[in-house]
């Protein structure tokens, strides 16, 4: 990892339907991660937040079963404008969420700069649905199928270019809540998934292991992490909790493998919403894990 870090901010509610995970960075910073990373030595820079374009209400119409198209839209292209700044300027970004539709972006801004980009997904949900196949209509449900040129051609499409990685490039982690849609679109893609049973059976070590090696063609690698990925006993402020997650210490392992390995290139942490947490509890564990991705030791 690069020694230079520049924290983005995305105060993202559009993607879903449940108010508060717009304050999802400022919990975060609130939980000290600028003071984290300083503390391991890296020069950190606050970019602050995109700015969301706030619709009077929100819009609960849908665009083929897209809610709030247009103000993902937007959002998408300012935060992939931004990460493809910060790499090029030769530093890591680090993007706070905000609901997980942000991803849209990040990956746009991210891809730009890689052949080969992969793309750890550590998360409860595939987040691979489509305006066909999603129940809700929601977009945080499908950021990676959008990532992979799967979906409505303005999400597909943002920054202009599409897919942003190959399917054969994706490594989901944690997932245990899976539509029909999705399910079918893993099989039929060959997208490369640690259910909880895999992680329960494998243990945490060996899902690790064979993800870096898994990865270990590629050219850069994008963490996103969803904090619904862990269990809600550890991580409750989440807007979309499924019980049987992956635990605190084994998410920390994971992070300090992933350390250990100096494979990642750009990271996200997404779903934090403080109005459904505990005394700030899944900001503090989101911090925290950050802590171990940067390499953060016991002793």
């Amino acid at each position: 990892m690069v020694n230079d870090i520049t924290v983005i901010g995305v105060p993202m509610d559009l993607g879903q339907m449940r108010r508060g995970v717009d304050m999802g960075p400022s919990a975060i910073r609130y939980a000290g991660i600028i003071e984290r990373l300083e503390n391991l030595n890296y020069q950190v820079e606050d970019f602050g937040d995109i700015e969301i374009a706030r619709p009077e209400k929100q819009s609960v119409e849908s665009e083929g079963n897209l809610k709030n198209l247009n103000g993902v839209l937007e959002a998408s292209e300012k935060l992939s404008e931004s990460v493809s700044n910060v790499i090029a300027s030769k530093k890591f970004p680090l993007v706070l969420g905000g609901d997980h539709s942000i991803a849209i972006g990040t990956l746009a801004g991210v891809s730009k700069h890689y052949k080969n980009l992969g793309v750890i997904w550590y998360d409860a949900h595939g987040d691979l649905n489509t305006a066909d196949t999603s129940p809700s209509g929601n977009i945080h449900g499908m950021p990676l199928a959008a990532s992979i040129g799967i979906g409505h051609e303005k999400l597909t499409n943002i920054s202009g270019y599409t897919p942003k990685v190959k399917p054969e490039n994706i490594v989901i982690i944690g997932a245990r809540s899976l539509d029909e849609g999705e399910r079918e679109l893993i099989k039929e893609k060959g997208i490369k998934v640690y259910t909880m049973h895999e992680v329960d059976r494998l243990g945490m070590t060996k899902v690790m292991e064979e993800t870096i090696e898994y990865l270990a063609h590629t050219d850069g690698v994008h963490l996103s992490l969803d904090l619904d990925g862990l269990d809600p006993h550890d991580a409750p402020g989440v807007g979309t909790p499924v019980l049987g997650g992956i635990s605190y210490r084994e998410s920390h392992l994971a992070m300090e493998m992933l350390a250990e390995s100096e494979i990642i290139t750009s990271a996200e942490f997404v779903e934090v919403n403080p109005i459904l947490d505990e005394k700030n509890k899944t900001a503090t564990v989101a911090v925290a894990l950050m802590g171990s991705l940067f390499g953060e030791k016991l002793l």
